[in-house]
């Protein structure tokens, strides 16, 4: 352990010690909430840091969870909005990756953030994820900082997040309706259903309906989001759980806004440059059946069966880049692109409470099996009917059609056998101190085939590919509300979507990742307040670099290096008079420690840069207060820092501060009026960037949406 992270952990035992003495209230003096955000605590039981099912207080790492009431009062229309006001993650999504894609601890992407649903993962094709972003149907986010590969396989280097859907729960039937209107026409029709049906079957019925005309030109958006499960509670030690979840969508088809002569001009705000026939449409569907069985009072399994199954199509023009020398924006980049995946699945897992060496000990083994089916249609290699871009018209863009001569056809297709058996155990080491390890193996073989007619010759390639991973932590109760914990993980992850890997990127082995962190955790106040604090150091190894003795042919090296340093701090209080506070801050320093890259023939050194889309400092604050016994008010604070849209860190997007703000009236017992206002400020920011930074694809203004919710 470094130096770095023994001070850190020196000074968490400080910073420890002083708030035991000096936090102190009588008891009483602090009038509990009626958890109108239903508060997610550290001793709450988290699905995202082990399977296990430990607390945050048990789990040696950063773990962080955030409840579905949480993220709809504060107005976050997307998974990916609520994730980003947890500790030291942020947006970088763009149209090409499903607008679902994460930065964490300093690393970026679907390669590198991992999404599940539900504890289920669907395997990344060409960097692409398009489930879940729906919340009306979220319980809880639960998210891992830092490498979760011993637990969930390859791609999980920064986080993991994990959506946790309603589930089925037993009583009184309780149907919950919400409308919602607000600018550009936004409207929401939505339905919460669920309770007993018999003494033994239960069910949970979620719908959304979501419609927009955009904040942009030709900006029209819809989604549909439909979540449906069945419980049967066979006996007392077996049930079965049956669910099927779906979402279509047509996201607002915007790819930024083109910078002028390196500069944003805000009156292009609402400008979009796409074309007349664009296209993106996302439809995704799983089906799960678990199953839970209590062999005896040590012993328990539980199994889940899925078919998981996504269609996507983009058909854009994408790249509008402004020519300085003709004063001209010229639109490029006219793609049509086509994924349809298939994923049958299946994870056992046993779980056992024993002795070991006359410890308390609980272990958990199990094996999970994926087949995944892939194919891309496209119209590669994307040669524009205009050479050199169509010139538009700045202010008010002409909606020419789609204009490719390169005809749209089947690419590839190809089929990935993955298989893991892994293991986990908490062994209970004195009163205090506890032992949690885990170790995993995935064995993953790909088949690709050309399906291009003028391939000819052999058109298939494969490979297979391994990781072993393993982790090991400790976890020291100094007292019964306050943790320390030290622990050393490692992780993989891939060049690419594994189950996309061209030919030449299947010719190398999977990268590899090792962090340790230390880190304090503790409530206080009779459980109405905690705090966290964590220090982590990771490192990436063989990472693609081009190779300096092949200049100009695009052949690579798998041997680049990055690594980063960081420290993140978050606090959740219930104050007297009914308020509340939660807050984080993040602060990383990210770099390249090798890296070479390939610049108009020239290999240039990136060593000492600071990856892509990767701040330096990130802060969330959300405060409220009950003004009366009906009525409750919030207001929060997102910040993120700079960022590079470059390695060779020459274009930069600016920092930014957003301001949200939210109000529910309860009118009548059974009726709840509410008002969201987002970005109060009209703030005009960059979320991410697009074309090399050429296009900075902008934040929402100022906007209200107004809510009705009644419960029968």
């Amino acid at each position: 352990m470094n130096k770095y992270l023994i001070g850190s952990l020196s000074l968490l035992a400080a910073c420890d010690c002083a708030l035991a003495n000096t936090l102190t209230l009588p008891a009483g003096t602090i009038t509990a909430t009626a958890d109108a955000e239903q508060r997610v605590s550290l001793d709450t039981p988290t699905s995202a840091g082990s399977r296990l099912n430990l607390n945050a207080l048990q789990t040696p790492g950063s773990v962080e969870s955030l409840s579905g009431e949480q993220v709809r009062a504060r107005g976050d229309r997307s998974v990916q909005d609520g994730v980003s006001r947890s500790t030291g993650i942020s947006r970088t999504g763009t149209p090409g990756d499903g607008g679902t894609s994460l930065q964490a601890r300093g690393f970026t992407g679907q390669s590198s953030v991992m999404q599940l649903f539900d504890g289920n993962r669907m395997y990344t094709g060409m960097g692409t994820v398009t489930f879940p972003v729906d919340t009306w149907s979220v319980e809880r986010i639960d998210v891992l900082r830092g490498p979760a590969s011993v637990l969930y396989g390859e791609g999980a280097t920064g986080a993991v997040v994990n959506v946790v859907p309603k589930k089925p729960f037993e009583g009184e039937i309780v149907n919950h309706l919400r409308l919602g209107y607000g600018n550009h026409d936004s409207q929401q029709t939505a339905l919460d259903s669920g309770g007993s049906l018999t003494d033994s079957l239960s069910y949970r019925l979620n719908i959304n309906q979501l419609r927009s005309n955009g904040w942009i030109d030709h900006g029209d958006s819809s989604s549909t989001a439909i979540s449906a499960a069945l419980r049967w509670q066979a006996n007392d030690d077996l049930a079965f759980t049956l669910a099927h979840d779906y979402g279509d969508q047509k996201p607002m088809n915007y790819f930024g806004t083109p910078l002028i002569n390196g500069h944003l001009r805000e009156s292009l705000r609402d400008k979009n440059y796409n074309i007349s026939n664009d296209k993106q449409h996302y439809n995704d569907q799983w089906t799960r059946l678990t199953t839970e069985w209590q062999i005896s009072d040590s012993v328990s399994s539980t199994n889940e069966l899925y078919y998981l199954k996504a269609n996507r199509r983009w058909q854009n023009a994408e790249n509008y880049t402004w020519d300085a020398a003709s004063q001209q924006l010229l639109r490029s980049g006219n793609f049509g692109i086509k994924h349809q995946q298939e994923q049958l699945g299946d994870r056992q897992t046993f779980t056992f409470r024993h002795s070991l060496f006359g410890l308390d000990s609980q272990t958990l083994v199990g094996a999970d099996y994926n087949r995944i089916r892939f194919q891309l249609n496209s119209n590669a290699p994307f040669n524009d009917s205009i050479v050199g871009g169509e010139p538009i018209d700045l202010r008010h863009p002409q909606r020419s059609g789609f204009a490719s001569d390169s005809a749209y056809r089947p690419q590839f297709d190809s089929l990935t056998h993955q298989f893991a058996l892994f293991a986990e155990n908490r062994l209970q080491l004195t009163e205090r101190l506890s032992l949690v390890t885990g170790v995993r193996r995935d064995v993953v073989h790909l088949d690709r085939n050309d399906l291009r007619s003028e391939v000819t010759g052999n058109t298939r390639s494969d490979t297979s590919l391994d990781g072993n991973n393993w982790k090991a932590g400790l976890v020291f109760a100094l007292t019964p509300e306050t943790s320390l914990y030290a622990q050393h993980a490692t992780s993989t992850d891939g060049v690419g979507g594994l189950i996309s890997l061209s030919p030449d990127q299947q010719q190398y082995g999977l990268a590899k990742a090792r962090q340790t962190e230390v880190g304090v955790k503790q409530q206080f106040w009779q459980q109405r307040g905690e705090w966290t604090l964590a220090a982590y150091h990771i490192v990436k190894k063989d990472l693609l670099t081009d190779d300096p003795s092949q200049i100009g042919t695009g052949r690579q090296l798998q041997v680049g290096k990055q690594s980063s340093d960081g420290i993140e701090a978050s606090l959740d209080l219930q104050l007297p008079h009914d308020w509340q506070v939660q807050a984080n801050a993040a602060f990383v320093r990210a770099r390249y420690d090798e890296f070479e890259q390939e610049v108009n023939g020239v290999m240039v050194s990136r060593a000492g840069n600071r990856p892509t889309d990767v701040p330096g400092r990130t802060a969330n604050l959300w405060l409220s207060k009950g003004l009366t016994d009906s009525l409750r008010a919030g207001a929060g604070v997102r910040y993120v820092d700079g960022r590079y849209a470059d390695m060779g860190n020459t274009t930069r997007l600016p920092s930014y501060t957003v301001v949200d703000a939210s109000v529910a009236w309860q009118v009548l017992s059974d009726t709840t009026l509410g008002l969201q206002l987002n970005n109060l400020f009209d703030r005009r920011y960059a979320q991410s960037q697009y074309n090399d930074g050429q296009q900075w694809i902008l934040g929402e203004p100022r906007s209200f949406f107004v809510t009705a919710d009644y419960t029968f």
